[in-house]
């Protein structure tokens, strides 16, 4: 059996399902709001694409490479974005979260912090994982700066990585969270979860 099934992870603000085709409707409505695709520093579908990046992430997962889920919205009950465990190295317990992105309108909210400690916390209490990364691009500082917020450390960065779709060369940030610091970062995420949010 693969070391990693498809399954689903519930929070009180979130719930990560298993992706699927049937969520291509909903996923084109969230990508639409903020016009995601056309940040440059970072790659999500556009609206024509949707289906084919499904397809690609199921087909990924079929290879065990990744676990792909939607990000449902409990509030709506729609799908309002995409996540993923990718990178996967079964035979050294280690996964990336990486490939995801949220409609503009959920972004900063306690639904990524959930999200993030839903999959933290399969990663490693079920999965039994020894570290889980993060990467992103050097130049998104939003997705930096939250990738640090959860307690992260920065690795390193991995100069001229990839090459963007515009042909720029991308530097990858690289973060990691170890087993032994996963009960802290629990403990700060949980902290974060319960504060009152404004606005």
């Amino acid at each position: 059996m693969p070391w990693l099934q498809p399954t689903t992870l519930a929070g009180t603000h979130v719930t990560l399902q298993p992706l699927a085709h049937a969520h291509r409707d909903d996923l084109i409505e969230a990508v639409q709001d903020g016009r995601l695709w056309e940040l440059w520093y970072t790659v999500v579908p556009d609206p024509e694409g949707m289906e084919a990046e499904i397809a690609r992430r199921l087909d990924l997962q079929g290879k065990g490479s990744m676990l792909p889920f939607v990000v449902i919205d409990n509030a709506s009950g729609k799908a309002v974005g995409m996540t993923t465990y990718m990178n996967v190295d079964s035979a050294y317990k280690r996964v990336e979260i990486g490939s995801t992105w949220y409609r503009k309108s959920v972004q900063r909210t306690a639904l990524n912090t959930e999200c993030k400690l839903l999959l933290l916390a399969h990663a490693f209490d079920t999965l039994d994982c020894i570290a889980v990364e993060l990467r992103t691009h050097f130049f998104n500082h939003q997705s930096r700066a939250g990738i640090e917020r959860l307690g992260a450390r920065l690795d390193g960065v991995l100069r001229n990585h990839q090459r963007a779709r515009d042909g720029t060369l991308r530097d990858t940030a690289v973060y990691s969270i170890i087993a032994s610091e996963w009960p802290t970062v629990r403990t700060h995420l949980e902290y974060q979860l319960g504060k009152p949010r404004s606005g």
